[in-house]
Order: structure tokens, then sequence, then C-alpha cells
């Protein structure tokens, strides 16, 4: 497991750029068998040359806040930036999909849902209108690959839907503006109904169940966040977990849903959530259950993205883990400052691993 004390002092004693050599000594020396990751690959460090400019350049982005690496399941970059440390609780926004995602995994490994093919109807019948079969049919996995065909509550419409009195019904009374399992129609409302459905499937709220399937076999604390009137915990949104914390759940989907021993969601799960499903229409990217999926300099990335600059990146082939947080609030350049980390990864973290030998 990432973040013993013994680890990171032995981190902090080192020079942040560190020779290849003695990354894969550490690595060597300390990784038993039974930590191996399952993904057949090699394990880099990071190429000092490549890994010293990706630090200049992060230095210098004036929205950054924190950016953790770990190779092979070991943190070899922690840094932190104006001021954060790295007990301070960050914004995920909507890395929280992701997050919410693997609570739907577990909720279905641990028999509290029978299956993604489960429609809406079942668990908000009181919502839906019985003369409406295009909105009866809309499944547990439409709301996963935001693909349920009803109106967006993201962008414009986010507003108003986050200040109406019911959010799930705002959410169901929606117009259909497309097919149930057609076109991606991004809307954090999708994420926010699967919030509703472990709320009432479970029987508790959707933090306890994160704190006990989630938070507890990975070490690591979930923090309280936002609910909606009806006291359901947001879905899809204002999360908040440390970095080390982000890191530990992105070494989750590299270790194929093991931690230890333990199997806290199930391999299919994490093979499923990171197949490719729809696409955005905007960006052209590929999207799986909460997951974007993209390639970087030759090397297909899992990330999760949240809004301002929040990101969980996984890089199978090289395993890479990545964690970026920045400031979570609109302001100037946050467009420029999201295009400024894609190129850290792709043009300096990703060749800088790869590049080690």
């Amino acid at each position: 497991m990432i973040g013993t004390t013994h680890f990171y002092n032995t981190i902090r004693r080192v020079s942040r750029v560190q020779t290849a050599g003695f990354l894969l000594l550490l690595v060597c020396g300390t990784l038993g068998v039974g930590q191996l990751v399952a993904w057949e690959a090699r394990s880099p460090a990071l190429e000092p040359t490549l890994h010293a400019r990706a630090m200049d350049r992060a230095a210098r982005l004036p929205r950054l806040r924190s950016l953790l690496i770990s190779i092979d399941g070991r943190l070899v970059e922690e840094r932190y930036f104006r001021g954060a440390r790295s007990s301070d609780w960050a914004n995920l926004k909507s890395v929280s999909k992701s997050v919410l995602s693997t609570l739907v995994g577990i909720a279905l490994d641990q028999g509290y849902l029978e299956s993604l093919q489960d429609t809406i109807w079942e668990f908000f019948p009181e919502y839906l209108d019985v003369a409406d079969p295009t909105k009866r049919k809309i499944t547990l996995e439409d709301l996963l690959t935001m693909r349920s065909g009803l109106e967006t509550t993201s962008n414009r419409n986010y507003g108003r839907w986050v200040q109406s009195s019911d959010w799930v019904r705002h959410v169901l009374t929606r117009r259909v503006v497309g097919e149930p399992g057609g076109r991606m129609i991004y809307s954090t409302g999708s994420s926010h109904l699967l919030s509703a459905v472990l709320t009432k499937a479970t029987g508790m709220s959707t933090l306890a169940f994160a704190r006990l399937y989630l938070g507890q076999p990975l070490g690591i604390r979930i923090h309280s966040w936002m609910r909606d009137p009806q006291g359901i915990y947001f879905g899809g949104n204002e999360m908040r977990m440390t970095p080390r914390a982000m890191l530990e759940f992105g070494e989750l989907y590299l270790r194929r849903g093991r931690v230890g021993g333990r199997q806290v969601v199930s391999e299919s799960w994490i093979q499923a959530s990171l197949k490719p499903r729809t696409q955005s229409r905007w960006s052209g990217r590929q999207y799986g259950y909460g997951w974007w999926i993209r390639t970087m300099a030759e090397h297909q990335v899992y990330y999760a993205w949240g809004y301002g600059g929040q990101f969980i990146f996984v890089v199978p082939d090289l395993k890479m883990v990545v964690v970026i947080t920045s400031l979570p609030s609109p302001g100037q350049g946050r467009r420029k400052h999201q295009r400024a980390l894609y190129d850290l990864m792709e043009h300096d973290l990703v060749p800088a691993a790869d590049s080690a030998d």
C-alpha cells in the first residue's frame, strides 16, 4: 500500500530528480510478489531529464495545487503548490463520477443490485408516468454511460437543477431528447440518480456505503460532502478526498480491484468500466463507466476528470498513476490550465516513465 510513514520519509530524503537506477533498486527491494499488479508490463521509474522538465512546467501553472505520481505502486513524486498541503481535502468535482461508478460495481458484487439492466422504473415509480414507455426503459447502465436520453442537467441547466426542491424529480421530469442507450448526453443528473439508487438499494447513505466498502479497505478517509434537499449525497460532484487518497483510488484500478489479498471490487467490473462504450460528440474522447479513455504518447490512458483540473490518470502498461488537483473555482485561464495539464501528461510525464530503463 502507498502511504507508510517510512516510505514517505525515504522519498523526502531523496532528491526530487532521482536516477532511474535508484528507483529501480527501491522498487525491487520493497515490492513483494503478492503486490505485483496484474498488468503485463515493465516497471519504469521516471527519466530524470524529462522528469525535471515536467516539474518545472508544473511549478509555473498558477492554478495547480498538487501533483503526485506513483510507479508500480511506489510514490516517486509528491508536490504541493501555492500553500496547498498533503492534509488538505480536494474537491473532486466530476472525478466523483468515477468514484460513484466504483460504488455501483461494489453494490453489484455485494448483491445490493442485481443487474445494470435494471431500469429506473424499478427504483423511482413514484416519479415516472406509467404512460411514458421511453423513460421507463432507461437502465442503470444508461446512467453510467451518460446515455439516458434525458435533457442534460449540466452546463447551462446546472444552476436551475441544484436550486430545485427535489433533484431526483427534476432529473426525471426532463424532456426526452434521445433514445436511451443512444448518444452520449453528459449530465451530472444521471450520476445523481445512481446515488439515489444506491441509497434505496443498500438502505444506507452513499457516504456510509462508500466509507464501509471503499474507504475502509483502501485505508482512506472519505470526507462528508453536499446532499440534496431529500438528504441524498450528491452523485457525481463535490466529493472530497486528499490527493493521497485519490492516488490510492487510482491504484485500485491499476491493481484490478485488489488491495493486498482483498478484492474490493471485482476484476470484471474494472475491465467493464474501462471498456469504451460511448463517445463525447464535443471532444471525441471515449467514455466507459464513469471513466474517460484516450491515447497519450502511444499509451492507453484511463482517467477521472473533474472541473477546473482535477484528475486521476491510470496508465496500465507503465504501471503509472498520476493525481493532479487544481483550484476548483471558475476563473481566468481555467481552460488554458486544463489544456496545459493534458500537455504535461502527454508530452512530459508519460514519456518520462516510458523512457526510463
